[in-house]
């Protein structure tokens, strides 16, 4: 399907009463006329309404993003009230579901018709629209960002078409749209391609860093998923693989699943995290216990359910997408910015490795990644950490992530990714009078 929506008249005035609004981290706020369409009518005409009186709409979703890529002093669209029951068909492994559909709502949907995610990255609150549209990943050297499980979208253009795009049908809107910043239009259904249910065994285990660079190729060659966190002001980091296996028959004791993930890594680090914001000379302690209290253990369970993690411990976070041959120059460099900080890092740095894609804003772009993200405990400086290690980054040719905090503007970024301007391109079809631009997409996309 594709094409205009009925004109029915002309469209209504957008008046809606300014209200606050904050991201998930608190470090984005706002007050912005809310708008809540309830179906994909209500979608085009308030934005051919916005479009007629020169507003500007941002779409958003559950605020897990750090940048202000949601932030909007005029009409914020929200997408949670969208109706239309998810079409599952279960034989060919597509789901069809609305774009303010979170992706726990939706891995307990495919899990009721023993379908799932092929990947999916650590947690589980954004809307599926605002994960794709940021470029959310998850570890695999065989995965690309979830957008690379989109197979078809619809969306409302800054024109009010409802346009839906898929390999085959409009195939640049779909090469654009699926990372697409919002800038090319609302998205207001997703359809995806699944897998048949699988269970993940997840080992956890402790180890030196120098060891893990060492055999970093077995480790990403040999597991389905590897990741590692390094933490500051020491040589350990604890290594985290999840691999395909054929039962649950080794589910994690509920006495466990509480003190690792609940007792150790939300409340005691949570209090650590607060004790080093108010007495920082004991940081580097908090992190050599911290990387010693999280024992070895092994476990099976829904893959979901090991992909993604409860975060109580609110925090900021920059994470930048390496070639993955340069993560050993940027983790040395990173290594040399924390230890010369004026101030402290109280979270452990996350290295995550996926394939390569093709979509034209993907942070893996045509390129195998290694993904570095840096975090700061909210309350605690974090622009300096972050300013430094972008600068080694981007001598790296690094891409940050779209909902991560950096600094990088479109003259910056047009060089880091081969289809920019194909991009752009785009935007000036689908959205020639700016209704989606904010001072994000104008920062880093240009005018």
């Amino acid at each position: 399907m594709s094409g205009r929506a009925p004109a029915g008249g002309p469209a209504p005035a957008v008046r809606p009463t300014p209200t606050g609004w904050s991201n998930w981290a608190g470090n984005q706020r706002a007050t912005a006329s809310p708008v809540r369409p309830r179906d994909h009518a209500e979608v085009v005409t308030t934005v051919r309404a916005a479009a007629a009186e020169g507003r500007r709409i941002r779409p958003v979703g559950s605020g897990h993003s750090f940048t202000d890529i949601a932030r909007t002093t005029d009409l914020r669209m929200e997408l949670d009230a969208l109706t239309g029951p998810p079409r599952v068909d279960a034989e060919r492994r597509l789901v069809t579901v609305p774009a303010g559909i979170t992706l726990w709502q939706l891995n307990d949907l495919l899990a009721e018709h023993r379908l799932a995610l092929p990947n999916l990255g650590d947690i589980d609150s954004q809307t599926i629209a605002g994960a794709i549209s940021t470029g959310t990943h998850g570890t695999g050297a065989g995965y690309g960002c979830l957008s690379t499980f989109v197979e078809e979208l619809l969306l409302v253009t800054g024109t009010g078409e409802l346009l839906r795009c898929s390999a085959s049908q409009h195939p640049d809107v779909f090469a654009a749209a699926r990372v697409g910043l919002g800038a090319l239009g609302v998205i207001v259904e997703v359809t995806l391609r699944c897998v048949d249910a699988f269970v993940l065994r997840a080992h956890e285990r402790p180890a030196a860093l120098a060891d893990v660079l060492a055999a970093l190729p077995d480790l990403i060659g040999g597991n389905d998923h590897f990741e590692f966190y390094w933490f500051p002001y020491t040589d350990r980091v604890q290594v985290k693989t999840n691999n395909r296996v054929p039962a649950d028959d080794r589910p994690l004791p509920r006495w466990r699943a509480w003190l690792d993930d609940e007792f150790l890594s939300n409340m005691v680090f949570g209090a650590a995290c607060r004790l080093g914001r108010t007495a920082p000379a004991v940081v580097p302690s908090i992190s050599a216990i911290s990387a010693r209290a999280l024992t070895e253990r092994s476990y099976t369970a829904r893959s979901d359910r090991v992909f993604c993690t409860a975060r109580r411990v609110r925090f900021t976070e920059m994470e930048y997408g390496l070639p993955r041959a340069a993560l050993p120059e940027a983790l040395a460099g990173l290594r040399r910015i924390v230890d010369g900080l004026p101030f402290k890092v109280l979270f452990p740095v996350e290295v995550r490795f996926t394939g390569p894609d093709d979509l034209w804003l993907s942070h893996g772009y045509d390129r195998e990644s290694a993904y570095l993200a840096i975090h700061q405990y909210v309350g605690m400086p974090d622009e300096p950490y972050f300013r430094a290690f972008e600068a080694i980054a981007a001598d790296l040719a690094g891409r940050p992530h779209w909902g991560k905090l950096h600094y990088r503007d479109a003259a910056s970024l047009a060089p880091a990714y081969p289809r920019f301007a194909d991009f752009l391109a785009v935007r000036d079809r689908l959205d020639p009078g700016r209704v989606f631009a904010n001072a994000y997409t104008d920062r880093v996309l240009g005018g």
